[in-house]
């Protein structure tokens, strides 16, 4: 059975990360090939909306993903505040730019699908604002960490604004049901059949899990850079092959 505890060091991480790295990449980019084709490809033309609809291939995973981001960064960045853990502190820093690129996709991509659908790029609608807050709070714990030099505080600071800023997750989530605004409801539920074509679903459950992939690579990686910054002047950084001290 594989002790999962022992890698919850930046030792025993850091090579664990590296091997799953080109794993998710090269998932996220067959996966993303492959939802390109089905939703350009092989998804119908939609009734109402016509060609511009196919913007949900890109505008959903990334909506999606900015939300699940933020709950992953703040239950890492709650634990390493709990059990003042580095690894996972290390963990919520790193997740955060990810995320705060995925929320400025939803809000560009949704602008482009809202122009020619509601005639207007942006509107002060509960959905949008709340995404919109979702932006500033990624920007405001990336900054935050960034201002303060000790580490220990930047990371104890940083998972304070994470853990009040989740709050705003379930807003963003329930916005279209708790007021009655200009976004469309949820495409996709777990409560009822989805309101698209089984291809429809198919190629943006297809992007999503790209998403997921690409997410996961791109953590990865910047802990791994973040692990290297931190534990420059650890002994076992001397053990492995190829790190320049």
């Amino acid at each position: 059975m594989v002790n999962w505890f022992k890698f919850s060091s930046p030792k025993t991480f850091y090579p664990l990360a590296g091997k799953l790295i080109p794993w998710f990449g090269v998932t996220a980019a067959l996966l993303s090939f492959a939802g390109i084709y089905v939703g350009f490809f092989l998804a119908p033309t939609d009734a109402q909306q016509g060609e511009g609809y196919r913007i949900i291939f890109l505008h959903v995973p990334v909506s999606w993903m900015s939300m699940v981001i933020y709950l992953a960064m703040a239950f890492w960045a709650a634990i390493g505040l709990v059990f003042n853990s580095r690894l996972s502190a290390m963990m919520a820093s790193a997740l955060a730019p990810t995320g705060a690129l995925f929320a400025f996709l939803s809000l560009w991509t949704g602008a482009l699908w809202g122009k020619p659908m509601w005639g207007t790029w942006w509107v002060w609608d509960a959905r949008l604002t709340s995404e919109l807050i979702l932006l500033f709070l990624y920007i405001g714990f990336i900054a935050l960490q960034s201002a303060i030099d000790d580490r220990r505080r930047a990371d104890k600071a940083g998972a304070v604004l994470a853990l009040v800023g989740v709050v705003n997750v379930p807003v963003i989530y329930f916005s279209v049901q708790w007021w009655n605004t200009l976004h469309q409801g949820a495409s996709v539920s777990l409560t009822r059949a989805p309101s698209m074509a089984k291809v429809m679903l198919l190629g943006m459950v297809i992007m999503v899990f790209a998403a997921w992939a690409y997410s996961a690579a791109a953590a990865l990686a910047r802990v791994r850079c973040i692990i290297l910054e931190r534990e420059h002047h650890a002994d076992w950084l001397r053990e492995i092959e190829g790190v320049k001290r």
